[in-house]
């Protein structure tokens, strides 16, 4: 594996995860002099470059402290977000709300507070974790929050241009991680993920495909309305118990 990241200090949210935990491992093959590694409640690691990191993005105050931490960041890895069980666009608002703050306002906040840190290294790179949940008409407060996701982070690749931050839309669909056991439909590796996200990290690339799945959905997203969506209909029907 190529040592691209070789002299970079990354911060991974949600790192206990079974991306998270690639996002890190693959950051110290590739050579990065520093990981932070945030999580709600932090783990131990073996390797001496790891540093953990408590940190609730649904938590300003955590934010904060993370900020002042980890201030030499030219790497920002948001990861962190839930997809509960039992979750609906059409359940109680508090549930909703509950998704948004993690996946969208919290992606957001950790954004936000961590741009000026990478303005001051040198610009550096913002790595947004999407899914194509956002493109598709699931009917979950997961699928809604992941589209502003997806809005937000194109606003800010626009509103950090300036200040020389590449901000990167890593979008795909299922990952064969503990988050989506239940679901018993093809998945993708969190290894080969990761390996493509990190290879735009360095290319210069503004949106991975991260799997086929992706890749014919994205080429599909300009059909007429009454093309589209009774095709997604039928690609959503393996996800039917």
């Amino acid at each position: 594996m190529s040592n691209s990241l070789a002299g970079k200090t990354v911060l991974v949210t949600g790192a206990n995860g079974g991306l998270g935990e690639q996002f890190v491992a693959q950051a110290l093959e590739r050579g990065a002099g520093k990981v932070y590694a945030a999580a709600r409640t932090p783990r131990q690691w073996e390797d001496a470059r790891v540093q953990p990191l408590t940190l609730d993005i649904t938590n300003p105050d955590d934010v904060s402290r993370a900020v002042a931490t980890a201030s030499d960041v030219d790497l920002l890895v948001n990861n962190a977000g839930i997809a509960p069980e039992g979750d609906l666009i059409s359940g109680p608002e508090e549930d909703l709300r509950t998704v948004f703050e993690t996946n969208f306002f919290g992606m957001l906040r950790v954004a936000n507070a961590f741009s000026p840190v990478l303005a001051a290294n040198g610009g550096g790179t913002m790595l947004n974790i999407l899914s194509t949940a956002g493109w598709l008409n699931i009917p979950t407060g997961y699928a809604a929050s992941k589209a502003a996701a997806w809005s937000a982070t194109n606003a800010l690749r626009t509103a950090l241009r300036e200040q020389g931050t590449h901000v990167i839309g890593l979008q795909v669909g299922m990952i064969d991680t503990p988050m989506t056991v239940r679901w018993d439909v093809p998945k993708v590796s969190a290894e080969s993920v990761v390996a493509q996200a990190y290879d735009a990290v360095v290319d210069g690339t503004i949106e991975v495909l991260a799997d086929d799945t992706t890749r014919e959905l994205k080429a599909r997203l300009s059909l007429k309305a009454e093309e589209l969506y009774p095709w997604l209909d039928e690609q959503l029907a393996a996800f039917v118990p």
